[in-house]
């Protein structure tokens, strides 16, 4: 009986499902001309952040784009939400639950490597040093989609059955130290407040798959995050005779070897996967003088609490015990403002969001990705209201081998794949406002 009732509901809710889906498909016809019509600009759009990137929480030019943009369309507009964020808010013209739509505005600090003739030119001091700055995760393709989709929104607010709430955050990459900012910011600063969203829907473009093909996964999705620096005293002496010294080089590269057995040998992988990597060492300035202390800064990615914890503890432990075995003295220091909890996308609303990307890439175009290490501050978001959280390709049209990852100096798209994610984000959104409560 019980088996029955359940079938009956499941197929009750389906007919539900079908017969609202049929109801929205003149607006989906409609959402597919207006991106169609707004492609050009769209890519304009993306052209010109990528030309002239900023580093997190100074993205004060793209957000000036972005602010000027929505206000001359009409939406409610906030602007220096956590320093450059925005939030904006336009209400439809049916009633219907409040959607909030997320894209990251920030650069990184790489130097880019790649011949195009908006390539960024862009230098800045990152850490005391010159470097380039450029859009190497594609968060320049993030603003120019919602951009978009914030204009056709505009223009068929009479017709929408429900709020829609833009948010254009800063600093996703990452902190200098000592800066608040990033999503975590955003909340504190009321970015989910009068209105609170419903639900929040974001995409991620990558360099993983072709243009015109989408990914999702329900449940966990990214990976946690944590910054750890060490800094490791000795005692500074002439590189000719070490044993009047305590040379803080040898002990944090011992530091870095002793870290690596955290992993790979104290903790069980196979319930849940980990990364810890130590990515700056920075120490002395003569080949002939051993210094007084060397820094190193890494990265712990994990998406389990408790083995985060662990492995958080962990870290301490070793570091101080080698130093001190080798009589110096190791100090780490865990960084609150750029901890990310993993990203948990609701399952519930996956699966019913599931069939707008269909819709939009066909359903052999739209697959299951694995659980990943990297991660996305959008888990914040998504702890605060159910969230959903996409993956949009972007990969030039040539052998895997030659196709640069995100983040890398050589990072490009293959701007075909930019009207897929407006559009997949657009279908979401109206769903969850129709078919997906």
């Amino acid at each position: 009986m019980q088996r029955y009732l359940k079938t009956v509901l499941a197929a009750i809710s389906a007919f539900l499902l079908s017969a609202a889906a049929t109801a929205a498909a003149p607006l989906h016809d409609a959402l597919d001309r207006e991106a169609k019509a707004i492609e050009a600009r769209m890519i304009a759009w993306r052209r010109d952040i990528h030309q002239n990137p900023e580093l997190g929480n100074r993205e004060f030019r793209t957000a000036g784009l972005v602010a000027a943009h929505l206000t001359k369309l009409g939406y409610e507009v906030r602007e220096k939400v956590a320093t450059t964020g925005i939030v904006a808010t336009l209400k439809g013209g049916k009633p219907g639950p409040v959607i909030a739509l997320r894209a990251d505005m920030d650069a990184l600090p790489v130097a880019e490597e790649v011949d195009l003739p908006f390539a960024s030119k862009v230098k800045t001091l990152w850490r005391g040093r010159e470097t380039g700055v450029m859009h190497a995760c594609g968060h320049y393709a993030h603003v120019a989609i919602l951009m978009a989709a914030a204009e056709i929104f505009a223009r068929m607010k009479a017709d929408l059955p429900g709020t829609v709430k833009l948010v254009f955050q800063p600093a996703e990459e990452g902190l200098t130290i000592g800066e608040k900012g990033g999503a975590k910011q955003m909340l504190v600063e009321g970015a989910f407040a009068d209105p609170k969203p419903d639900a929040v829907l974001g995409l991620h473009v990558g360099s993983n798959m072709p243009a015109g093909k989408l990914g999702y996964r329900a449940g966990p999705r990214n990976a946690g995050a944590d910054v750890f620096r060490i800094t490791v005293k000795g005692r500074q002496t002439h590189g000719a005779s070490p044993w009047r010294g305590v040379d803080p080089i040898v002990l944090g590269s011992q530091i870095v070897l002793g870290l690596q057995t955290i992993v790979s040998r104290q903790v069980d992988v196979t319930t849940s996967p980990a990364v810890l990597t130590v990515g700056i060492f920075n120490g002395g300035n003569r080949s002939n003088i051993i210094p007084d202390a060397v820094e190193l800064e890494g990265t712990l990615r994990s998406q389990d609490m408790e083995m985060r914890n662990f492995i958080v503890k962990r870290v301490t432990e070793t570091a101080e015990g080698i130093a001190k075995g080798g009589g110096g003295e190791a100090i780490v220091l865990w960084s609150d403002a750029d901890h990310v909890i993993p990203l948990v996308n609701n399952v519930a609303m996956t699966a019913k969001l599931v069939p707008s990307l269909q819709r939009v890439a066909g359903k052999d175009n739209v697959s299951e990705v694995p659980r990943g290490m990297a991660y996305d501050d959008f888990s914040l978001f998504a702890k605060e209201v159910p969230g959903f959280f996409f993956n949009v390709g972007v990969a030039p049209n040539r052998p895997s081998g030659q196709v640069a990852p995100n983040h890398s100096p050589r990072f490009e798209v293959d701007e075909a794949g930019l009207i897929t994610g407006l559009r997949a984000i657009m279908h979401a959104t109206l769903d969850r406002m129709t078919v997906g409560k």
